[in-house]
C-alpha cells in the first residue's frame, strides 16, 4: 500500500526533499523515505501539500494534462478588487509563462485559520 501524507507546509520551507543551501526543506518535517510532493507550493506560501509514494497518484494530482481542479485560499494585502479577480479569470503572465484561466472570488477569512508566522503583512 502506498503512503499518503498531508502536510501543512510552513512559510519559508522549500517544497522538496533535496537540500538547497541553507533553506529548510520538507525533509525537516517528514522523516519518511520514498514520498514526494504531488505539486508544489512556493517557499513564500503555506498550506496543504500532498506527499505520496504512489507515482501514478502524484502524476494524477500534479500533471496539468489531468486538469485536476485545485483550490487555494490566498490572503492579500488590502481589499481584493473585481479587476484583480477578472485578471485571474482570464489568466495572468508569470515569469515562466501564461497561467490558465482560474475561477476566482473573494471570501471572508475562514474561522479557525491558524496564526500566520510571520504575519502576512510583515512578509515583504
Amino acid at each position: 500500500m502506498a503512503s499518503v501524507i498531508l502536510l501543512n507546509k510552513p512559510f519559508g520551507v522549500l517544497c522538496q526533499f533535496s537540500a538547497s543551501g541553507a533553506r529548510t526543506t520538507l525533509k525537516a518535517f517528514v522523516p519518511v523515505a520514498g514520498v514526494y510532493p504531488a505539486g508544489r507550493l512556493d517557499a513564500d506560501s503555506e498550506g496543504l501539500v500532498v506527499l505520496t509514494a504512489d507515482g501514478r497518484l502524484q502524476a494524477r494530482i500534479a500533471d496539468p494534462r489531468h486538469e485536476l481542479e485545485k483550490r487555494y485560499w490566498v490572503q492579500v494585502e488590502g481589499t481584493v478588487t473585481e479587476a484583480a479577480l477578472a485578471r485571474l479569470r482570464t489568466g495572468v503572465v508569470l515569469r515562466d509563462g501564461q497561467t490558465r484561466p482560474a475561477s476566482a472570488r473573494a471570501i471572508r477569512e475562514p474561522a479557525g485559520l491558524w496564526p500566520r508566522d510571520p504575519p502576512i503583512l510583515s512578509r515583504k
